[in-house]
Parts: C-alpha cells; structure tokens; sequence
C-alpha cells in the first residue's frame, strides 16, 4: 500500500475547539499585575474546606489496597438512592439505575461515544453551554446543533439532548413544564436527554414552586425514567472537585450499557474516593453550611456589580451572576482585568454569551469583600 493510499487516523484535537481559557491568558495578567493581587471569579473551582466527616472517610479507607467496583459499592449505590429523594424530591430509585463516575466532565464527555452516537447524528446542547456538551459530541463525531427549543429542533430526530439546569453560565432554571416537553419529546422519537444537574441544590429562589427541579422528578416524568439520564456531581456542593466525585442516575438499560463500556474501559471511581462520596451524601449538613455561605457571597457580590452599572440577567441558580454592561464581553473582561479582577468571557459559551460575562461565586469571603470593593470604582 503506498503513503498516498494509507488510511491516516484521525487527529481528534484538531476537531476540538480551542480550550476557552487559553484566550484569558492576557486579561489573567493584567489582573495579576494589580496592586493588591488578582481575584480570579473566572472559575468555578471551590475554596472551602473539605468537610471534616468527608475527610474522615477518606482517611479511614486509604489503605485499600484492591481494585474498586465500576459499579460502586453497595454503600454508595444506596447512598445516591437515599440522596436522591431525601434531597431532590425522586423516589424509587434503583440501585441498578446509579453509577458513579470519575467526575462529570470526563462522564459527561464520553456519554455520547459510549451509548453509540455516531457520525452524522446530531447531539443538540444548550445555546449556551459548558463548553464540554460540545467535546463530548465531538469526540463522538457527532453534528452539534444549540437550541433551547424543541421548535428549533425541527422534523430531525437527534440522537441526544443535553439539558442544563440550574444552568452554567447563566443560571437560569428550566421549569418542570419546560423539562416535561423535552421527556415527552424523547418518548416520541426514542432519544436519550441527558440532564446535568449539578448545581441542583443551588437555587436562590425562595419560594418552594421556583426551586429546580430534576428531570427525573415524578412532577416531570411520571416516575418513568425511559431515556433519561440525571449527572449529579459534589464538586461544587462539598467542595470535592479534587475527590472527582459524581454519578449518573436514570434508565436502567442506559446506565448498564454506560457500565458495561466503562468496567471495560477500566473507567472506575477509586475506592477511597467511594467511601467519602457516601459520607457526602449522608451528612446534608455540610452541604447546607455551603450553600449558606455561597448565598452569603452572592447577597454582596450581586449588590456590588449592580452598583458598578451593569445588569444581572438570570442566575436564578448555580455558582454565577450572568452580568452585561451590553457591551462586547471581552471589554468587560479587561475593563474588569484592569481592577485586578478576572471573569469568563461570556462567548466562551456560545455566540449568545457575546454580551455578558460570568462571575463565580468561588472565591473566599475576604476575596469577595475586595471584589465588591474593587467594583465601587468601575468607571460608568
């Protein structure tokens, strides 16, 4: 076979986008050049203490030497189980319909791929979205298509739908209704919905009708979990972004095909780590203690940069204002860089992000004061 007629592989980053952060790297340094340091709001990775009953764990198990269950532990499977009404409203779960996962955003990346989305299907995700819904379909060799709408959707059956809620960047919380639409529409065509929930037990919103809801809440689905799938993960709800501690839960034959890939794959959650998850998921104290202090944080920190001039659109939940100054969002970002103070450009998340910019909520109580602080001097 000569060269010209050689199969050549496929060279997957060039079909990735560009990694976002790359493009802060010089707002990053004029925000670290400021005075009295820089404030990075700009991600989403907790400050806070690990709680001490999750360490614990963690320790008390650390000497295992032999390979953790893909499946997860019994312990942690009825952990998720428990968890799940106890916190999100969803009884009669299974454990057969819980897998755990090493992080959502390697879970979320290779879903597509593992349940057999293929090249030339379509994967719809949010207009805007983490950027990762994106990778994922393209690592499947999937078609992308943004909508918000199942109108926009149109005759052609995609073979996934990822929905967000309370959603990253903006916040805003899908209703039961809105999720209803989408569980219905997947009933009809025979397609998998994935709903990212990870900010689920963060909304802002008083009232008990407003409170984010999962799909697989009986209000939206009826109990019948057929072709969705719900990501929860306790990054940001027990500071365990560094533990990679999530899981799914959802249609039974979708998690067993997700197992069976992954127990191949060797894609398991390590064994320390599945015996903190259960002392997380047991002690809804901690993350109430979080939620209190990110609400705390978010009371000053949204009075501050409305102060500063520039409007707060959403963010109902989640760890983020969505903010506009309706202008380019990058000259926000450096108008906001030149306080010292960095923020995600809104267009990290797609072109209807070309306005706003995202503000994190991760960043300490003495971080946020100086922020809000930093705000008071915003030219107008």
């Amino acid at each position: 076979m000569t060269d010209a007629a050689r199969p050549r592989r496929r060279i997957l980053s060039a079909e990735l986008p560009d990694f976002p952060w790359d493009s802060l790297e010089g707002a990053k340094a004029t925000a670290a050049a400021h005075p009295d340091g820089i404030i990075n709001l700009s991600v989403g990775t907790p400050v806070d203490p690990v709680a001490p009953s999750i360490q614990l764990a963690l320790s008390l198990n650390a000497g295992e030497p032999g390979y953790p269950q893909t499946i997860g532990t019994p312990e942690l499977r009825a952990a998720v189980v428990a968890a799940m009404e106890r916190r999100f409203g969803v009884p009669g779960v299974e454990t057969a319909q819980v897998l755990p996962v090493v992080g959502t955003k390697e879970a979320i990346a290779w879903l597509p791929f593992i349940l057999g989305v293929v090249p030339g299907q379509t994967v719809v995700i949010p207009e805007l979205a983490y950027p990762t819904y994106e990778v994922g379909a393209k690592i499947a060799g999937a078609d992308v298509l943004r909508s918000d709408s199942l109108l926009k959707i149109g005759p052609a059956t995609p073979a996934m739908i990822f929905l967000n809620s309370p959603a990253n960047p903006h916040g805003k919380v899908l209703g039961g209704d809105h999720l209803r639409k989408f569980v219905e529409f997947a009933r009809e065509r025979d397609v998998i919905v994935v709903s990212d929930e990870c900010y689920l037990g963060l909304g802002w919103n008083g009232a008990e009708e407003d409170a984010p809801v999962s799909i697989l809440d009986p209000r939206v689905c009826d109990g019948d979990f057929t072709n969705l799938i719900a990501v929860h993960s306790l990054s940001k709800t027990s500071n365990l972004a560094s533990y990679r501690a999530g899981f799914l839960v959802g249609d039974t034959d979708l998690i067993a095909e997700a197992l069976a890939v992954r127990k191949n794959a060797g894609l398991m959650m390590p064994g320390p780590i599945q015996a903190a998850t259960v002392a997380a998921l047991e002690d809804d104290d901690q993350e109430t203690l979080q939620k209190t202090r990110y609400r705390q944080r978010r009371v000053l920190l949204a009075a501050a940069v409305e102060d500063a001039g520039l409007r707060i659109d959403d963010s109902e939940g989640g760890l983020y204002l969505w903010a506009t100054e309706d202008r380019p969002c990058r000259e926000t970002v450096d108008r906001l860089a030149a306080l010292g103070i960095l923020v995600a450009p809104g267009d990290f998340y797609g072109p209807a992000g070309a306005q706003h910019v995202r503000i994190g909520l991760t960043a300490t109580d003495e971080d946020i004061a100086k922020a809000a602080q930093r705000l008071s001097t915003l030219e107008q």
